[in-house]
């Protein structure tokens, strides 16, 4: 059994050294136990003068660049099993030359799992980390905290001399710390949360600034929760805003529609729920909730009434819909109108919107094809849902097809078991569940499309007459 010692977590280069011998030597992975210091990998480890062996000539053997690329990533990781996985890697590649672009292969999966987490904590430290200004003997220094996942200070080092030249800075870390004087980068012992500074004056001003501007209808929680965990938070000031401000502004939002809809009461419907729908509507024509904002042209919004008794939530906008900006105006929206009008109900005094506001697409040529909204788009796009329904307050909801039933009772539905029948959403009010009029033109039989279309009418008067 042949025991390596690495002096540091992320001592490559005496990895490579020792597993080029090894492999020259035709060791196999099972006789060899890798570890750090004094620390065994393996607690049965056998006995071993732990030091690498010497490196051996092995004449026609060469390996990948792409090899090396990877192993400089994953040793850097916190697997404990790296050292051992990148030298069974290296023995294949004896045999198997075109195993590394065999990314089915377990090995390769797995050591390509573990890249990727690796590259991510470099971006993290990157992106997350903030320093704060101390006086350090009359001179100006910069310190920062950061807590990373894997072995990647040491890594991550020359990106923070480049980006800071000029700036005299730390950074401090459990395992590791490392300090840049302008001219030479040193490395201290690793340190705690308490020996870094807590705020400065600049942060202050910054975290005012961030406050003033902040606007929730850009913020997707979900997204940026998996962007950047919780944990980095405490490092950044302006993060440690966001909940509050996120409250603070959905709550002004309810407040806003409660005091319109209350003054409506006692002065009559249309001035101030206008003024706060226009607001609403002003508000989601920044929305970037989802990636669906960027090819888009527009929000579209939904039109109608703020005091309509009727409220369709159809999927999300067509092509047509995108380029005029309105909802339901399209080949789907012309079967709407006319199915309205059979089914003796006012298009003028119902309120129409879609679950999802961003129109998404797949581009063929000069053609956009609709596609299918997903389920983190649907949910996004919620938050807009539930406040036109706060504002609007109608006495029945009508769900044109499986999207925008997912995004009214949050859940998914089967058109088929339950449309025609009176149901209530789970925030309270009546709602009816039916297909969308986009279905009806995609039937190819024509008797079948008329018996749907009368069916689709059929539950349209019967949604209307909830109303009496």
């Amino acid at each position: 059994m042949r025991v390596v010692t690495l002096s540091e977590p992320d001592d490559f280069d005496t990895w490579r050294d020792a597993a080029r011998g090894l492999a020259a030597e035709q060791v196999p992975p099972d006789d060899v136990i890798w570890q750090v210091g004094d620390q065994p990998t393996d607690l049965f480890a056998g006995e071993g003068n732990g030091r690498p062996p010497a490196p051996a000539a092995s004449p026609g053997f060469s390996v990948p660049r792409a090899f090396l690329d990877l192993a400089r990533s994953v040793i850097l990781s916190n697997e404990p099993q790296r050292f051992a996985l990148l030298y069974t890697l290296l023995t294949r590649l004896r045999l198997e030359r075109g195993l590394m672009e065999d990314r089915a292969d377990p090995l390769m999966k797995r050591l390509d799992v573990i890249a990727k987490q690796v590259r991510r904590d470099i971006h993290k430290m990157r992106a997350f980390l903030r320093f704060r200004e101390v006086e350090d003997g009359g001179d100006k220094r910069f310190v920062a905290w950061f807590e990373p996942d894997h072995h990647i200070v040491r890594a991550n080092a020359a990106f923070f001399v480049n980006r800071f030249a000029i700036m005299r800075w730390s950074i401090l870390t459990p395992e590791v710390s490392i300090h840049w004087d302008g001219k030479a980068l040193t490395e201290g012992p690793g340190a705690t949360k308490a020996d870094a500074p807590d705020g400065d004056p600049v942060e202050e001003v910054w975290k005012t600034y961030y406050a003033s501007i902040f606007n929730p209808a850009r913020v997707k929680v979900g997204a940026m929760l998996k962007e950047m965990p919780r944990k980095y938070w405490k490092n950044m000031p302006e993060t440690a805003l966001v909940p509050q401000l996120l409250a603070g502004a959905q709550a002004r939002e309810v407040r806003m529609i409660e005091t319109a809809r209350a003054q409506d009461h006692h002065g009559g419907i249309g001035g101030n729920s206008q003024i706060a729908w226009d607001a609403l509507r002003e508000e989601a024509m920044g929305c970037t909730r989802c990636p669906l904002y960027k090819p888009a042209t527009q929000t579209v919004f939904g039109e109608g009434p703020v005091d309509a008794p009727l409220m369709f939530v159809g999927e999300q906008p067509g092509d047509q819909e995108d380029l005029a900006g309105r909802p339901f105006v399209g080949p789907a929206g012309q079967v709407f109108d006319r199915a309205l009008a059979e089914a003796g109900v006012d298009r003028s005094r119902v309120y129409v919107t879609n679950a999802v506001k961003h129109f998404k697409f797949e581009q063929r040529g000069k053609r956009r094809i609709h596609d299918k909204p997903g389920t983190g788009e649907i949910d996004a796009c919620r938050w807009w849902i539930e406040q036109e329904q706060m504002l609007i307050k109608p006495q029945v909801t009508v769900a044109l097809g499986a999207t925008a039933a997912r995004s009214l009772f949050g859940k998914t539905m089967t058109i088929g078991r339950e449309r025609g029948r009176e149901m209530q959403l789970p925030g309270g009010g009546a709602a009816w569940i039916t297909v969308h009029p986009s279905y009806l033109l995609r039937l190819p039989d024509k008797a079948q499309a008329e018996e749907e279309y009368a069916r689709f009418v059929a539950e349209l008067r019967m949604a209307h007459a909830t109303l009496a």
